[in-house]
């Protein structure tokens, strides 16, 4: 029987950033995954899973030690964003020197993340990853939890942290209600070559019944996009002829880069959102996807979890060094507060976007567009977009 302070099952992005963030407090932290990551080859094509990662998810992986190897291994910086509605004149555009910044985000692979995370964990004296390693079974005692693997082997934790993803099997064991609903779109992610050079802008478009991102990558003819479709004609999206796709594409696309061509796979994913009705409990604190999930249309989703992360490693390093039960519901009222804000403002300024932005009703197409040509006309009011997408109003303290 093994014995911790801090067992976080899950060791993806989110839960390696917990791992790396309690390094030398005192803790010590064990990682459960089900498979240790594949390493990145430099050489590869870019993965179709990437990230924007703003400038608060910037910070807090500069301050694990993993933002140097990150940018080493493959990151493109974007220094302006565009929206606009498809045949219209509603649009805003954002750019970093007029706003005194350097850049403002990173497209990222999840994958190059991921690995330099792993690699940090792996260097960390007080962290043990286990990877293979799979939960069967959890009981929560008074003073701590108890945790049985599939390969037998037995663990013992005063806290576990459940970054185990949107399928959550810990919530789930814990009885944590779910408050779910269908966004009534599917993602299609692929990567795709421009005619015309990116000019390291993201862009996003939105059309009818669809949103069309656009993520700049480090080739400046390469881009990620997100296209986020009704179910049926994401599928039929995907199963086109590569001729058919492009040529949809540039439709969508207002042909902004020039001609638009796919390169490998084009991957579907269901979009849900999720929200869950506590984010901790006795012994277990949740976080990232495990907590919360958001449709992609502002591309939060992982800096929201990576803000948990933050929160979650300042609490628990406050508690451990006052001497106080790192696993106490009653201690973990203050991170779940917290979260919990940061989560339902996200989520419900999400769904109010998605809301507005879906469909061609003409009255509200109109609102859109003088909504869109106002926040980029009005003094004042860009400045506070862009502090919002670059997480800067919600930095825990010890990241500022």
């Amino acid at each position: 029987m093994q014995s911790v302070d801090v067992a976080i099952v899950g060791g993806g992005m989110v839960g390696l950033a917990v791992a790396c963030g309690l390094e030398g407090c005192g803790l010590r932290v064990a990682v459960l995954e089900h498979q240790p990551p594949q390493p990145v080859a430099a050489d590869a094509p870019p993965s179709l899973r990437v990230s924007a990662i703003n400038a608060a998810s910037e910070k807090l992986l500069e301050k694990l030690g993993v933002w140097r190897d990150i940018l080493q291994m493959r990151a493109s910086a974007y220094h302006g964003m565009e929206v606009w509605e498809k045949d219209s004149f509603g649009r805003i555009a954002f750019e970093d020197k007029g706003y005194g910044y350097t850049h403002l985000g990173h497209i990222i692979e999840n994958n190059v993340i991921h690995q330099a995370l792993w690699n940090k964990a792996q260097q960390g004296k007080d962290i043990t990853l286990m990877a293979p390693a799979e939960l069967q079974q959890v009981a929560w005692g008074e003073n701590e939890a108890f945790l049985t693997l599939k390969d037998g082997n037995m663990l013992t934790a005063r806290l576990v942290v459940g970054a185990d993803g949107a399928n959550s099997w810990l919530r789930d064991k814990a009885d944590i209600p779910l408050t779910f609903w269908d966004y009534e779109h599917s993602a299609l992610v692929a990567t795709i070559r421009t005619e015309e050079p990116h000019g390291a802008v993201a862009r996003q478009a939105f059309h009818g019944d669809g949103i069309l991102a656009f993520l700049p990558l480090s080739d400046p003819h390469l881009c990620s996009i997100v296209w986020s479709l009704p179910p049926l004609e994401a599928q039929r999206m995907q199963q086109a002829s590569e001729d058919e796709f492009n040529q949809a594409l540039c439709v969508a696309f207002d042909n902004r880069l020039g001609l638009t061509k796919v390169e490998g796979d084009r991957q579907v994913f269901p979009l849900t959102g999720r929200y869950a009705r506590q984010f901790a409990a006795h012994r277990l604190a949740l976080v990232g996807d495990a907590a919360h999930t958001i449709h992609p249309l502002a591309g939060q989703g992982v800096n929201l979890g990576f803000m948990d992360a933050a929160e979650l490693i300042a609490e628990l390093r406050r508690l451990f060094a006052q001497g106080k039960d790192i696993g106490q519901h009653l201690y973990l009222r203050r991170y779940e507060r917290s979260r919990k804000h940061s989560a339902a403002v996200m989520l419900a300024s999400m769904q109010g976007f998605r809301e507005l932005f879906a469909g061609n009703n003409p009255a509200k197409k109109l609102l859109r567009d003088v909504g869109l040509k106002l926040a980029d006309s009005l003094p004042g009011v860009k400045p506070q977009l862009l502090r919002q997408a670059m997480g800067l109003h919600d930095l825990p303290e010890w990241l500022r």
